[in-house]
């Protein structure tokens, strides 16, 4: 699993040290994305602190600051969605293309570790004097 994943948290996207203490903070933990035991959802690689965390709130993968996004969708909704039903989201509007398509590169890599077995694209649509990030997956509905 943690090589599956990269020996990244599923939560944070940041690495995570397999040298490091189980108890430690930073340290590598087996969560899953949600409690319902019969969810066909994998266990997957996190930090201890991401882990404890998303015991008591609800877990919102955040999109960097470095992307120009307006009213950005909340990733794990749309992961929850396109792994049920597949199918098309939109998921960002972006003043200009080249923001949209930062987006639409940087989801794509992400999607990559937060649902491995959901393979999406994503594509930029102009639409309202902006820039909208669409992302599908080619699972059936």
């Amino acid at each position: 699993m943690a090589v599956r994943d990269g020996w990244r948290c599923w939560v944070c996207d940041e690495p995570v040290d397999a040298d490091m203490s189980v108890n430690d903070p930073r340290g590598p933990s087996v969560d899953s994305r949600t409690a319902d035991k019969k969810a066909k959802i994998p266990e997957r690689l996190a930090h201890r602190a991401c882990n404890t965390r998303k015991g008591a709130v609800k877990v919102v993968i955040a999109w960097p600051d470095r992307l120009n996004v307006v009213e950005p969708a909340p990733l794990i909704t749309v992961a929850d969605r396109l792994e049920r039903k597949g199918g098309r989201e939109l998921v960002a509007r972006c003043p200009s293309k080249k923001d949209a398509q930062e987006a639409a590169d940087w989801l794509v890599d992400r999607f990559s570790r937060l649902a491995p077995g959901l393979p999406v694209t994503a594509t930029v649509e102009p639409g309202g004097g902006q820039f909208l990030v669409a992302l599908a997956s080619g699972r059936k509905r």
